[in-house]
């Protein structure tokens, strides 16, 4: 597959040149995804479970799902069985998971950089940053409407960033490019300034074809058609509604094989009920039926159960992150993907501090540590998340992408094998010695404990010596170095030249649009 992706892009010229700029581009290391040595954590028994998916079945026959402003789509659940009235589906025990079960339980999303190849499904983990802040904060101009070149800043951080496997999507939304065409720039920047696997454009189907098209120049069309190169997020409108714009992009890019995530957007209490059970029952019922269409678009399209779910403040009414109940219902969901054999997501270093500061800390580490124990495959919002996702923090993806490494490890599990018992070790230093000098810790002292590329653990007086800086000062100096040594990885210039000519032509047939 990698080879029939060299072969397209070899067609377009520039060859040589593009060889040699290969040759002499620096290498960026990046993690291959996490694949989980641990088991997860299973906080449901098999009653619950039977209970939600019977009351789920129920939501969906009795209740049933509107689907807005898509006469297409309603005639599809027609033909396929369901009960149309309206706008309402009404769809019969059984058959949403009959149509669910051919989606695939694993694909593998491919990278212009077949090396940054990811696999999604089973025990994997892969990890994706903030999306859809339509704010800004770093140290120096503090919070702000985003631009264009912050985007293509997140950009930059994503590639340099060791422990994160794509690139992501709408990292933070550009204010000032025009609305209709920021997809177009924003798409750009992932494919010229990365080599990591991204997102496509959602906010409307015309767009998604944009992504489709756009992923055709730099795969090769038949490539795309063959293969999965774009993961783009499908939101549900909950309380159980899709709406025609996400409906739309969905069925773009499941009719070009490119995944989706099917996605309830939740807060506990406002759009689902309060209790984890009854909003576990909602968000099985949202996926399946979400799932269930994308097989009737493409059968074999493959596809995401995702949950992003929170509770809410009862005093603000403001979301909540990173307490036990999201943690809760993110168990459960993962429970109920595995059961449905499909690909799970959630989750991130989700907060609703202002500041990367010690309540951003805790939030964030209780979900990445969900994540992790819930059998999460794709983890969006992974680094970046500040206000609630209001705002991407330039300090706060620093901080983030450097803790992820700890999700590396930690998914390793433990070795016992000779090496790992380490009794020649306990041999050789024996009662009252110490093992700094052994055999043992000189050939594994390399390896042997993960190591912050952020943190500081220097002694007092060497820290109070070079400014007594706290960790969002360390981070800003991080960021701040890795975008002044970033070098843009190699594109074919022939690739580079469609991009462009794609972007200016689709830019000049239409007027600016900012609504």
């Amino acid at each position: 597959m990698a080879e029939a992706a060299a072969a397209g892009r070899r067609t377009r010229g520039g060859g040589g040149a593009a060889r040699r700029a290969e040759r002499t581009a620096v290498s960026v290391e990046t993690a291959k995804f996490i694949e989980r040595n641990i088991p997860n954590y299973e906080l449901l028994n098999e009653e619950a479970l039977e209970i939600i998916e019977r009351n789920a079945e129920t939501v969906l026959a009795e209740i049933g799902v509107n689907v807005v402003d898509n006469p297409a789509a309603l005639e599809r659940w027609r033909e396929a069985g369901a009960e149309i009235d309206g706008e309402r589906v009404r769809i019969p025990r059984g058959l949403a998971r009959k149509l669910c079960a051919t989606a695939p339980s694993r694909y593998t999303q491919h990278a212009r950089n077949p090396e940054r190849n990811v696999e999604i499904g089973g025990k994997t983990l892969v990890t994706a940053p903030v999306y859809g802040p339509p704010f800004v904060r770093d140290m120096e101009g503090g919070r702000r409407y985003a631009t264009m070149d912050d985007f293509r800043k997140f950009v930059k951080l994503g590639y340099m960033s060791k422990w994160l496997h794509m690139s992501g999507g709408t990292v933070c939304e550009p204010t000032d490019i025009p609305v209709n065409k920021r997809h177009l720039d924003m798409l750009y920047a992932h494919m010229t300034l990365s080599d990591k696997p991204f997102m496509g454009s959602v906010t409307e189907a015309s767009r998604a074809q944009d992504s489709v098209d756009m992923c055709g120049i730099l795969f090769g069309e038949q490539f795309v058609q063959d293969n999965t190169v774009m993961t783009s997020l499908i939101n549900v409108n909950s309380p159980m509604t899709f709406d025609d714009v996400m409906m739309g992009a969905l069925e773009v890019y499941a009719a070009n094989n490119q995944a989706c995530i099917i996605s309830p957007f939740i807060v506990g209490g406002a759009m689902a009920p309060v209790s984890v059970i009854g909003t576990l029952t909602q968000v099985l019922a949202e996926v399946m039926a979400g799932v269930a269409y994308s097989q009737l678009v493409r059968p074999g399209a493959p596809v995401i159960f995702g949950a992003f779910v929170t509770s809410i403040d009862m005093n603000s009414g403001a979301p909540t992150f990173g307490t036990p109940e999201a943690s809760h219902i993110l168990y459960g969901a993962g429970q109920l993907a595995r059961r449905m054999n499909l690909p799970f997501r959630s989750g991130g270093a989700l907060c609703g501090s202002k500041l990367p500061d010690a309540q951003a800390a805790y939030e964030s580490a209780n979900t990445l540590n969900a994540v992790l124990l819930g059998g999460v495959n794709f983890m969006l919002h992974s680094c970046g998340w500040l206000e609630g996702g209001l705002v991407a923090g330039f300090e706060k993806f620093v901080m983030d992408a450097d803790q992820l490494g700890v999700l590396h490890n930690l998914a390793r599990g433990v070795q016992w094998d000779e090496n790992g018992q380490a009794m020649d070790a306990l041999r050789e230093v024996g009662p009252g010695g110490h093992f700094l000098g052994c055999a043992h810790t000189q050939a594994n002292f390399k390896d042997a404990f993960w190591r912050t590329e952020l943190l500081d653990y220097k002694p007092f007086e060497t820290w109070d010596e070079e400014g007594a800086r706290d960790t969002m000062t360390l981070a800003n100096l991080r960021m701040h170095r890795m975008l002044d040594t970033y070098q843009r990885p190699a594109l074919d210039q022939g690739i580079t030249d469609a991009l462009d000519e794609f972007v200016a032509k689709k830019k000049a047939s239409m007027p600016d649009a900012f609504m």
